[in-house]
């Protein structure tokens, strides 16, 4: 698979980061445009939060791993400007929406404005040390653990008492966040962070009875027969395994890797659709008619973020079905989701695999998936082993 890893470098720093540098950023309010159409023209001028963090995370991470280029350190700033003026309430928590000068539309019933906020101003705190980026990055992110048992608070729907369920998200969200703000909270703080976060999402979401990952249980970890409880998203999964594969690095757990990686290609194996390819949005534990009507497109990010999943299966354990599903789930991601006449990739298709919208950034599509993606696999595979050899964590 090394020899891949070219063709993901140079998709990512001549073809992605491109289209994003060009039509994203608005000169006259600061902040990013994400709704670009196909060519990357602005279709819609809304600013979500957690689409500005994830930005800047993206510029911010790049200039700090790949190579210090102005320009990308330019575009980090000028987002974070823009969300640090106009991005929180007055109680610290991060709206979900603004309008393009920055006034607030959504309130912030959506935690993972926060997350990729805190994410985004703890990349930046790395590429300019500013006390004032290290402050938003270490409270929003105390403020994310103070909201984690009620995350939208006010705004949630359910009544309390009668089905409580947790979900699976938030957790798996946080195994990644703490290693991207460990600079911040520390090493200390990060160690007796990560045995909560691993035992939520390794067991506590664990469907014993199958072998998969749950999207919803019971407040108690119990499962909950129920439309939410027999919820499955399979690239929800697949991409938290390879946060879990991260940890295993840090913690030098070669049986942890070995365990995510047998839950992640159970998770494809079960999500893969056996008639026309890709992987289906959501399905149901017991196949049992899933409440989403859209359950059976294939999105990018479930797709590119398996990429991601079985690079890192291949290089911890060498696990040969890692390279066998890459080659797999490689060969469709480039065939349906690259678009061939116009910068970026396609974000929606139907089951068939035909594009469904021809927009390259919306409102849950931005600069992010594809190029940490492209980023993660083209690293990944120029450090992986030959297939002689017998890796192990490092």
């Amino acid at each position: 698979m090394k020899h891949l890893a070219a063709l993901y470098k140079q998709e990512l720093l001549e073809n992605v980061l491109p289209f994003w540098i060009k039509n994203s950023k608005d000169e006259k309010n600061g902040g990013f445009f994400t709704c670009l159409d196909r060519e990357g023209k602005v279709f819609d001028t809304d600013k979500f939060m957690w689409l500005q963090g994830r930005e800047v995370w993206m510029f911010s991470m790049l200039y700090d791993k790949v190579a210090p280029n102005e320009e990308w350190k330019a575009m980090a700033l000028h987002g974070a400007g823009f969300m640090q003026k106009h991005g929180r309430d007055a109680q610290g928590n991060w709206y979900f929406s603004l309008t393009q000068d920055g006034r607030p539309l959504i309130q912030p019933y959506n935690i993972f404005s926060d997350c990729f906020a805190a994410m985004g101003f703890g990349a930046l705190y790395k590429i300019e040390p500013k006390q004032e980026y290290h402050d938003i990055a270490k409270n929003t992110f105390e403020n994310i653990l103070r909201r984690r048992s009620n995350p939208k608070g006010q705004y949630t729907k359910n009544v309390a008492g009668t089905r409580n369920l947790k979900n699976f998200a938030l957790p798996m969200i946080l195994c990644n966040l703490s290693l991207e703000l460990e600079h911040i909270l520390g090493r200390d703080k990060v160690n007796e962070f990560i045995p909560q976060v691993l035992e939520e999402v390794m067991e506590v979401f664990y469907h014993e009875e199958t072998g998969l990952i749950l999207e919803n249980v019971l407040e108690d970890g119990s499962f909950s027969d129920s439309f939410e409880g027999r919820l499955l998203n399979p690239g929800h999964a697949i991409e938290a395994m390879w946060f879990i594969m991260d940890l295993a690095v840090r913690l030098n757990d070669k049986a942890l890797a070995e365990k995510a990686t047998a839950i992640g290609l159970r998770m494809l194996e079960h999500g893969w659709d056996k008639k026309h390819g890709g992987i289906f949005y959501f399905m149901d534990i017991y196949n049992r008619p899933p409440q989403q009507l859209e359950w059976d497109q294939k999105l990018w990010w479930v797709h590119l973020e398996t990429l991601v999943f079985l690079a890192k299966g291949w290089q911890l354990t060498g696990n040969e079905a890692c390279k066998t599903w890459f080659e797999k789930v490689h060969a469709y991601t480039w065939k349906h989701f690259k678009d061939a006449e116009h910068p970026e990739w396609f974000g929606y298709l139907n089951r068939q695999g035909e594009p469904l919208l021809q927009l390259k950034g919306g409102k849950w599509k931005g600069c992010f998936h594809v190029p940490r993606a492209l980023y993660q696999v083209w690293q990944t595979l120029e450090k992986a082993p030959a297939f002689s050899e017998q890796p192990s964590v490092v």
